[in-house]
């Protein structure tokens, strides 16, 4: 039953008199405006049954459901079967009650016409001048913007500011020429990309909105650098699955920041075969309170696992996951296990009582100057034999799937970091039999906003006046967003076979000094305001980073953004060796470490100052 409300109750009076004068001007227009008095006498006479009728038919046809200022095509179309199903319905009950009156049939006919006129004509009027279009041409209604994108998007937002106080949408800009010179709801697409120094310098814009979802991410770059180069601020709206639903609202909007800058197109992810291994699954996540490792658990959880099980050192990190997931994730099954990677009484009582199906080991050692200097032999320990630790838990617990969270730094390493992890690779393959637990590795390289990245780093710098520290004018990075590599990490996980290396596609190469140039621009400053000095690299930091080693190869896989690394295989007695040595509770020198690990991964090359 529909409520009526203050507002309810005048749209009511709205249409009754609406009706009331319809009738009334059809029979003056019947009669030329000269009413003979008989007719006057029918008129009121018909009038006191015609206009509840219509009343009635305008309820039951639930025109009283919607809001004015929002009246569109589907208001107007109930109205227009209301009024038609009223018409047909006047002689019928005028017959049925024997009123005593002759309604004229050029009446019957005009009365409709009329009303469907006036109460859509109303409503249309009201919203026209709600959204402040009836007097907007007559003066300056908030701050001049152009929105690049005239798609799906772009009009959506546009509906949006036509709404706003704050802004004044005064053109488009869009790539596809067939639409340049027309009016999308009444805006006018005046050009290209290209043309945005032109069009702001002519029209005093300051600031643009990017609405172009289905563009790729170096158009939107391209966009973006642009805005940047003429001092014009650019905002966007905030995530690609809000433009596809629809949610676009000004409330939304936000500058743009690095991940717009350095992110890629969206990752299309194989829900298939992730259902079948994740949905209904019990999946073990070490590290979990890591940013890989949390965000595993994130995309994880979305799939209804049977059970997801979180296995972390960090007390702090592991509360921080549990509070967010609680609140996310309030139906599922979930665990918040703390222990330690080499404990292996701790990850036998984990893998009896939890018996997980897939296992995604996160949890590493993994800043590098850290590990050079004064904890090798700890990276050894918690890189090589807390990865070994875990495998053999899973093969002795019958996993089904073992998927070991590289890095590119184990690549012709240069550090002890990245040898390590090379040496877990190594681990994993050859540990793979012909049945059993599948081992699968996966090679990425840096995230934005990981824990240990430049970007908190640079962050913090520029918030304190500078200078942003860089190590070396030529030094560059591949970077990815933590969403996109933990939903490549899966993808990949679910496709191996065993013994493969999957190497993430991280695009192209970000120069560190390009990426605190770009982060100073988007804090709104100039390089006049904050500095940028070379520091010089540190000890086992390279100029580069690569995806494959020197004797490697690779081959394409059926997902476009992961290839698999045809690296050297392990020999049973190499990995014997490796095995005898980390299994120790002997403490070794960050000298005999370095010598150790060039035994076993010749390709590793120790050096002081990163060369």
């Amino acid at each position: 039953m529909l409520k009526v409300n203050r507002n309810t109750g005048v749209a009511i009076l709205h249409d009754l008199i609406a009706a009331a004068v319809a009738w009334w001007c059809a029979y003056l227009l019947r009669f030329n405006f000269e009413l003979p008095p008989n007719f006057q006498d029918e008129l009121w006479q018909t009038m006191l049954w015609v206009v509840p009728l219509q009343g009635l038919v305008f309820w039951a046809f639930s025109l009283y459901r919607g809001i004015w200022r929002y009246a569109s095509v589907a208001d107007l179309r109930r109205i227009f079967f209301a009024v038609i199903a009223a018409a047909a319905l006047i002689p019928l009950v005028l017959g049925l009650f024997r009123v005593n009156a002759v309604v004229p049939r050029s009446v019957l006919i005009l009365d409709p016409i009329l009303l469907i006129l006036v109460m859509g004509g109303s409503r249309l009027l009201y919203r026209l001048w709600k959204e402040n279009l009836l007097y907007g041409d007559f003066h300056l209604r908030g701050e001049p913007v152009l929105v690049l994108g005239a798609g799906g998007a772009g009009i959506g937002l546009s509906k949006d500011l036509a709404r706003s106080h704050e802004w004044h949408q005064v053109g488009f800009l869009d790539d596809d020429n067939s639409k340049h010179g027309r009016l999308v709801n009444g805006i006018k697409v005046l050009g290209r990309i290209d043309s945005l120094p032109y069009w702001a310098q002519r029209l005093g814009v300051n600031q643009i909105i990017l609405a172009m979802p289905s563009a790729s991410h170096q158009v939107r770059r391209h966009a973006i650098e642009l805005a940047n180069n003429h001092e014009i601020k650019a905002l966007i709206v905030p995530a690609f699955e809000d433009l596809l639903s629809g949610r676009v609202a000004i409330s939304q909007l936000r500058a743009v920041e690095l991940d717009d800058l350095l992110g890629r197109d969206p990752v299309e992810l194989d829900d298939a075969i992730l259902q079948e291994q994740l949905t209904g699954k019990v999946v073990l996540v070490t590290g979990a309170g890591g940013s890989i490792g949390s965000e595993l658990c994130r995309q994880i959880a979305f799939f209804m696992p049977k059970k997801l099980v979180l296995f972390e050192s960090s007390e702090f990190a592991l509360y921080n996951i549990e509070q967010e997931l609680q609140m996310k994730f309030p139906h599922l099954d979930i665990a918040y296990l703390a222990g330690d990677v080499r404990d292996d009484v701790r990850l036998e009582q984990v893998f009896a009582e939890c018996k997980p199906s897939a296992v995604f080991h996160a949890a590493a050692y993994k800043h590098v100057p850290l590990m050079e200097r004064h904890n090798a032999w700890q990276a050894v320990r918690n890189n090589v034999f807390g990865t070994w630790r875990v495998a053999c838990s899973a093969q002795r617990h019958g996993v089904e799937k073992f998927v070991l969270i590289s890095t590119d730094k184990a690549v012709n390493p240069t550090n002890v970091m990245g040898t390590t992890k090379r040496l877990a690779e190594m681990v994993c393959q050859g540990l793979q039999r012909l049945d059993g637990t599948r081992f699968v590795i996966v090679r990425f390289g840096n995230v934005l906003g990981s824990n240990g990245s430049v970007i908190p780093k640079f962050r913090e710098q520029i918030a304190q006046g500078g200078p942003i520290t860089v190590t070396h004018p030529e030094i560059t990075r591949f970077f990815m967003s933590i969403p996109e590599a933990a939903q490549l990490v899966m993808q990949a996980g679910c496709m191996g076979k065993g013994g493969e290396i999957f190497v993430l596609d991280m695009g192209e190469p970000v120069k560190i000094v390009d990426l605190a140039k770009d982060m100073i621009r988007l804090s709104g400053l100039g390089e006049d305001d904050i500095k940028i000095e070379f520091s010089g690299l540190r000890p086992g930091e390279k100029l580069y980073e690569e995806l494959l080693a020197d004797d490697e190869n690779t081959l394409p896989t059926p997902h476009p953004k992961l290839r698999i690394a045809q690296a050297r295989q392990v020999a049973v007695d190499e990995l014997q060796s490796i095995l005898e040595w980390v299994d120790t509770d002997k403490s070794h020198t960050d000298e005999t470490v370095r010598e150790r690990l060039q035994r076993w991964v010749p390709e590793y090359v120790p050096t002081s100052n990163g060369h």
